[in-house]
């Protein structure tokens, strides 16, 4: 077999594929990583992640078998052909323009640089690594870009630090892997992989807060009393060690008062955090909580059962410092200059849309305050999602409410954080997957020098570039849940469920399932018993001669029809119950 050369760029499509052709000309052989590794002649780190990750794919669909040592051989059944459920999953990257591989330059780039912090850099670096610091994190994540860190001042206060992966110190302006990072302005999460803005060299080793290991980081620290109220800051290039890497739920459990060293840290900073979420609200910020979708899957990546996951306190915790480091970085530059500087806004919600939801709401005996300025607008929104906590109603009006805000997006021409009730917001906290977060970065660094003001048209079209990205990415995560949703439907055809109907169109309804939250439409033209007109105003279909309604909002019963993976599309049946 001809070895791959490793002065050129290697697609994981192409390297798939040869890897797929390699056992099946070698059935009867078992190899490990290491031998493939010098069959096809990967060298670099980078290449031999990209084997693993590949080998570890065509285990999980089941083209190979791993046996002990690791060792790995074709199946003894081989899928016919190829998967072409797969396929069309695959089609969601094409179909959003999003490319897995990362250029040769830049990954030859990240490859090349150190990990060693000289000694020089502690003169100018604020020394972190003997104060107790930990990440918390999802179970599954490898890309730590923060930490906090907590000590007991003289003077009785507390010293919180936010500390932040120091990306830019890596990553300069202009580079191969900046110009990547700025091309992609965000990491993409699907259901079964994650596409990364950085090179896993940066996001999962240099940049990653990893235990025991010393890391560079931006951070903001603060001084705070026991009631959560702000007597200094500071922000500054700092050297960190973390001591833990946790888990959410392993967090949760800590506060919950499981017995652990960090229990006395983790309920003080989680305390500080309900008191910092606490004004926040009293403010006029506005308490949008949604349930993330997950799923549990065989090894061939086949959705076995719909999860949900919910914020608890420890991911309030965290988001609480996340959020006041962002403000902290914002008004430190928005209150003190009039220099051009990236800050996330959300623009207030359109009045004509907030009048449509009040109109609706009041269906469900709910009613929405609308004039008495920004705070008693937001109180009584979220005095509505307060009273709707529960009900079945509740994924329905936080949806519609949602749907009458406007969009947070980012700008150099600050409006405020509507939603956050903030004067000033930015995103400070997350440079590895986002690079509005590099650039606030690099202009915080360079106002702190003493630097002039950049270019104000310029960095307005990076945070339009940066917005579009998000926008796409955020599409693209949305079709790959839908895809795997329709997929587990797929093999459920002709059962019944109860739902809720989720929207309503001129071409028929759409139904949400309440155990599974999987939507499907019930169209038009199967709904026999009468003709039916679309009344938008009402959110409604309206039968003509029986006068039959079928609102937004409605419960009803549907049978699975069709599921087609191809469109990522659901059809129902609607079950009328005869009494």
């Amino acid at each position: 077999m001809t070895k791959k050369k490793t002065n050129v760029r290697i697609r994981k499509k192409d390297l798939k594929s040869d890897i797929i052709q390699f056992f099946q000309d070698n059935r009867q052989k078992k190899y490990d990583y290491l031998q493939l590794s010098r069959t096809f002649g990967l060298k670099r780190q980078t290449q031999q992640i990209m084997l693993f990750d590949i080998l570890e794919e065509l285990h999980r669909q089941g083209f190979l078998t791993k046996s002990s040592g690791n060792r790995y051989s074709i199946a003894l059944i081989k899928p016919s052909g190829h998967d072409s459920n797969q396929d069309l999953y695959e089609n969601i990257l094409g179909e959003f323009d999003i490319n897995e591989d990362y250029p040769e330059k830049a990954l030859q780039a990240a490859e090349q640089l150190s990990d060693i912090i000289p000694e020089n850099e502690y003169s100018y670096r604020e020394d972190f690594r003997d104060i107790n610091t930990f990440t918390i994190d999802p179970w599954d994540a490898k890309d730590f870009d923060d930490a906090l860190s907590l000590q007991k001042l003289a003077n009785g206060n507390w010293e919180v630090g936010v500390h932040i992966a120091d990306v830019t110190y890596y990553v300069k302006q202009g580079s191969a892997i900046d110009k990547e990072a700025e091309k992609r302005a965000t990491s993409v999460y699907l259901v079964d992989r994650t596409i990364s803005m950085l090179p896993e060299r940066l996001s999962n080793e240099l940049c990653s807060l990893r235990p025991d290991e010393e890391k560079r980081c931006f951070s903001c620290v603060f001084e705070m009393n026991d009631a959560a109220q702000i007597k200094n800051y500071r922000i500054a290039r700092t050297v960190i060690r973390s001591d833990r890497r946790l888990s959410y739920e392993e967090a949760l459990e800590i506060i919950q008062g499981k017995n652990d060293p960090l229990q006395k840290d983790m309920i003080l900073l989680n305390e500080l955090a309900k008191k910092l979420r606490n004004k926040r609200f009293k403010n006029g910020a506005i308490r949008f909580e949604s349930s993330e979708v997950r799923f549990k899957v065989d090894e061939k990546g086949k959705p076995l059962e719909i999860l949900f996951k919910t914020p608890t306190e420890a991911n309030n915790l965290i988001e609480e410092f996340m959020l006041l480091a962002n403000k902290t970085v914002a008004e430190f530059i928005g209150k003190k200059s009039k220099k051009t500087f990236v800050y996330r806004i959300h623009d207030t919600p359109d009045q004509e849309k907030l009048e449509d939801v009040a109109r609706f709401i009041k269906r469900f005996g709910h009613n929405l305050k609308l004039q008495g300025g920004k705070k008693v607008v937001a109180a009584s929104i979220n005095q509505l999602l307060d009273k709707v906590h529960g009900h079945k109603e509740e994924d329905l009006v936080s949806t519609i409410t949602i749907r009458a805000m406007a969009k947070a997006v980012y700008s150099t021409d600050n409006i405020g954080h509507y939603g956050l009730a903030f004067d000033h917001y930015t995103h400070f906290t997350s440079p590895i997957r986002r690079y509005p977060d590099m650039m606030v970065h690099r202009l915080l660094e360079r106002y702190i020098s003493g630097g002039s003001s950049v270019n104000k048209q310029k960095w307005e079209e990076k945070c339009q570039h940066c917005t579009d990205m998000e926008i796409t990415a955020a599409q693209a995560e949305r079709a790959s849940i839908k895809y795997k949703q329709i997929e587990f439907m797929s093999e459920r055809i002709g059962n019944i469920y109860e739902g809720v109907i989720s929207g309503v169109t001129d071409f028929g309804f759409f139904v949400e399932i309440i155990e599974n939250k999987c939507e499907g439409l019930v169209p038009m033209r199967d709904l026999k018993d009468d003709y039916y007109e679309f009344d938008e105003q009402n959110y409604c279909l309206k039968g003509r001669r029986e006068k039959k309604v079928y609102r937004l909002g409605d419960p009803v019963n549907v049978q699975v029809l069709r599921a087609n993976l191809e469109k990522r599309q659901l059809d129902f049946k609607l079950i009328i119950n005869e009494e």
